[in-house]
């Protein structure tokens, strides 16, 4: 085994859980995060000594797993494969759950477009700022914030319907 092979076994095993929940929460299924997860890994790996010079070696590796899903689902018909939605384990709790029924937002932030979909999921699940989306997604920082804007909007609408309180009003009374 090369040093550099080490150093990428490293790499992986240190980042893998956060890699692996980033996919599922891009593609809503276990399968699905799993291929574009080894996908990705494998793009990292042809590349290993050029990322693991890099400052942020796991912002690389975040793009490429946001740019496959993006490029994938504009391309459907290059897939040959069909992914089929799966029902998260229960005994997985988020902290986010406590603030609203995770049950009903996740279907919800599901059915955003792609891109709004990567904004949200970056913004709220991985804690990334307006800039370090914006460099994940290859856009300006002025499209990141409209993406947000649009999303949580249509989020707005379909928890309206659904007659839920937004989260901030949550526990007011």
């Amino acid at each position: 085994m090369r040093d550099d092979d080490d150093g990428y076994s490293e790499f992986v095993a240190a980042r893998w859980t956060a890699f692996h929940r980033l996919a599922y929460l891009l593609t809503a299924s276990r399968p699905a995060a799993e291929d574009l997860l080894q996908t990705a890994l494998m793009k990292t790996y042809a590349n290993w000594r050029r990322v693991s010079a890099m400052d942020a070696p796991d912002a690389y590796v975040r793009k490429v797993i946001v740019n496959s899903v993006v490029s994938e689902r504009r391309r459907p018909w290059l897939t040959r494969e069909f992914s089929r939605a799966e029902t998260p384990d229960s005994s997985v709790q988020s902290a986010d759950s406590e603030v609203l029924n995770h049950e009903l937002l996740w279907p919800l932030i599901c059915a955003l477009p792609d891109r709004q979909r990567a904004v949200v999921v970056l913004r709220y699940y991985e804690d990334l700022s307006e800039e370090e989306i914006a460099e994940v997604l290859g856009c300006a920082r002025g499209t990141v914030k409209s993406q947000a804007s649009d999303a949580l909007r249509a989020l707005r609408r379909a928890l309206a319907v659904v007659d839920v309180p937004e989260p901030s009003k949550v526990g007011e009374s």
